[in-house]
C-alpha cells in the first residue's frame, strides 16, 4: 500500500512538471488559421488642402491684404495722353517718351473716409520706394517719381506696408476691364461723360454709376475714378462721383 502511494505521488509530480514546461514553449498558429490579424496601428494621410479662394462680386479674390483707418479705395486712372499734351513729356520720360504708347495709367489708390481723405501719414514704413520695387510697378504706373509721391501722400495712409500696399494697388487695377473705347484710340475722338461711364458699367459687371466718375481736364479726359471697398469690390462714393466732369461732351486725345 505504501509503495503504490509512494508510486502515485511520482507520477502527480511528473504531471505537474511537464505541464510547466509546456506552457513555456512557444506556441505557433496553425498553418493557415483564419484567426483575424490586427494590423499595427497608424496615422490617417492626410493631403493638404488648397486654401479656397473666395471670388467676390467684382470677379476678384477676396484674400486682399486689408487696410486700416479709412473707409474705401478711390483707383485713379489717368489718361496718359491728356497728361503728355500737358508739357508731361518734360517731366516724366518714362511715361511720355517718344516710344511710349500708354492709355490708362494708375495714377494712384487713395484710401478716403466718407467725406474728405487721409494724407501724408505717419507710418513705421520707409518713405523712400525702391528702385526694384517700382520698376515692378512701371507698367501700369510709368515713373519713379509718381510712384514715390503716390506712396508717401496715399500709400502711407493705407495702414498697409509698402508692398501690401502696392499689390493691391495692382490687384485693384487688374479688376477692372478698360472698354474698347479707351483700347482702339488711333485718333482724336470725342463723346460724353456719362457714354464713358457706361462703357465700364457694361464691360465691369457689379460696377454702378455712382462707384465711377470720370474727370476732365477743360474739355479733355483726364482721369477715370473708380470706387472700391477694402477688399476690392466695387462701392459707391457719393462725394467722388458729384465730381465728375459735367461737360455734355470730351475730348479724349489719341494714343501717339
Amino acid at each position: 500500500m505504501a509503495m503504490r502511494s509512494y508510486a502515485g505521488f511520482l507520477a502527480l509530480g511528473a504531471l505537474v512538471i511537464g505541464a510547466a514546461v509546456y506552457g513555456l514553449v512557444p506556441q505557433t498558429a496553425p498553418t493557415g488559421s483564419t484567426a483575424d490579424t490586427v494590423a499595427p496601428a497608424q496615422k490617417p494621410v492626410v493631403t493638404p488642402s488648397k486654401p479656397k479662394q473666395e471670388v467676390s462680386q467684382s470677379g476678384t479674390k477676396a484674400a486682399v491684404p486689408e487696410g486700416d483707418g479709412f473707409d474705401f479705395y478711390v483707383l485713379s486712372l489717368s489718361w496718359s495722353p491728356t497728361f503728355c499734351q500737358s508739357n508731361g513729356s518734360a517731366r516724366n520720360r518714362d511715361q511720355c517718351g517718344p516710344d511710349k504708347r500708354f492709355g490708362l495709367i494708375v495714377h494712384g489708390l487713395w484710401p478716403q473716409y466718407e467725406r474728405g481723405y487721409p494724407e501724408s501719414c505717419l507710418t513705421s514704413q520707409p518713405q523712400q520706394v525702391p528702385m526694384g520695387m517700382g520698376r515692378r510697378l512701371m507698367d501700369i504706373m510709368p515713373g519713379m517719381g509718381l510712384i514715390g509721391h503716390e506712396w508717401r501722400k496715399h500709400g502711407t495712409c493705407s495702414g498697409l506696408a509698402m508692398a501690401d500696399y502696392f499689390s493691391v494697388l495692382r490687384r485693384a487695377f487688374e479688376t477692372v476691364r478698360i472698354p474698347d473705347e479707351l483700347r482702339r484710340t488711333g485718333s482724336q475722338k470725342r463723346m460724353s461723360p456719362q457714354s464713358l461711364e457706361d462703357a465700364f458699367i457694361k464691360d465691369n459687371p457689379g460696377l454702378a454709376r455712382s462707384a465711377v466718375a470720370v474727370t476732365c481736364d477743360n474739355q479733355r479726359l483726364d482721369e477715370v475714378r473708380i470706387c472700391f471697398s477694402k477688399a476690392l469690390d466695387f462701392r459707391a462714393c457719393p462725394e467722388v462721383d458729384a465730381n465728375a466732369c459735367r461737360r455734355s461732351e470730351l475730348t479724349i486725345p489719341p494714343i501717339p
